[in-house]
């Protein structure tokens, strides 16, 4: 990625010195430094604030240089979502058969080319008596969520359709989310993109959205599963749920109360109750948006096992 193109992503609001989140500001009021540092009425007090740049940097302002800005205004309501909907998705852990699809469709369409995948597929048996069965695990775009509670920026946020993203443009790097998340979901960008791609209007134009899934992580930020909604806007389903040959994801509106897997759609409650449908950890209140259905009637777990790499969910392109 050449300079220009990490130097234009990394812009905050617009020119001049932009800021992140003041440490002691949070909930529906961000801040930021009055254009050309110009004062309307008043002049300086002489007091200190100390606030966080999106670099992390903590730097010292007069608290009248501040003025609020409008949450939704800036980010043109991309932090509210789609009103009127619940996002939510059903795994089927009897269908799995490991053919990593999903994986590899998530990585191509989100430019996903570091050492982990936003989802994995994990091989799991409780016990040496019991079948072993495959199970893939994404971010839980919980209704609770514990990262977006240490997030010291705002960059990590939960929106009105039940999505929880992360504007990367805001990321410092802290890693706190990564910390607090129980479903350990989140990956750390320590390198940029190893593959080649071009960059087209489309992508430069929404560049600097947290929905848009065309561009390549920033060097420095976290990153996860997003629910793909660049595809909800067009009423589409996520991409590992359409690349899945075997139907093992259902995705739909919980309001609605129906999911589908692109084959058949059926009521979220009816599936959730005759096949005992659950989540992770719910004992930890973070109420997760993914469901799982238990791994019954098991197909032949060998079927998957030539796809299986413990320690590698990219895949690497060969060397000479």
């Amino acid at each position: 990625m050449d300079e220009n193109t990490k130097d234009t992503r990394r812009k905050f609001l617009n020119n001049g010195w932009k800021l992140g989140l003041a440490s002691i500001v949070g909930g529906a009021a961000l801040t930021h430094l009055k254009e050309g540092f110009a004062f309307e009425t008043k002049g300086p007090t002489g007091e200190k604030m100390e606030l966080m740049d999106v670099d992390g940097n903590i730097i010292e302002v007069d608290p009248m240089d501040m003025e609020e800005v409008d949450l939704e205004q800036v980010t043109h309501n991309v932090r509210r979502g789609i009103p009127g909907r619940k996002f939510t998705m059903v795994v089927d852990l009897a269908k799995c058969q490991n053919a990593l699809a999903c994986q590899r469709s998530c990585n191509k369409h989100h430019f996903v080319t570091g050492d982990n995948a936003w989802l994995k597929v994990y091989k799991m048996q409780e016990t040496e008596d019991t079948a072993p069965y495959w199970m893939p695990t994404m971010c839980m775009h919980c209704d609770q969520p514990a990262c977006v509670t240490v997030c010291p920026v705002d960059a990590t946020f939960k929106r009105e359709d039940g999505l929880v993203l992360i504007d990367n443009d805001r990321c410092v790097g802290c890693r706190f989310c990564m910390a607090a998340c129980p479903y350990s979901t989140r990956v750390f960008n320590w390198s940029e993109p190893n593959q080649e791609f071009e960059m087209n209007m489309d992508m430069v134009e929404e560049m600097h959205s947290p929905e848009h899934a065309g561009m390549p992580s920033i060097k420095g930020t976290v990153d996860k599963c997003d629910f793909c909604p660049h595809q909800a806007e067009k009423g589409e389903l996520p991409h590992c749920v359409t690349a899945c040959p075997n139907g093992v994801f259902y995705f739909g509106d919980k309001y609605e109360d129906t999911v589908t897997n692109g084959n058949e759609t059926v009521r979220l409650s009816k599936l959730l109750e005759e096949n005992a449908g659950y989540r992770l950890f719910e004992d930890l209140g973070t109420e997760p948006s993914v469901y799982y259905l238990p791994p019954k009637d098991r197909l032949p777990f060998e079927e998957g096992l030539e796809n299986f790499n413990e320690f590698q969910s990219v895949e690497k392109p060969e060397t000479p």
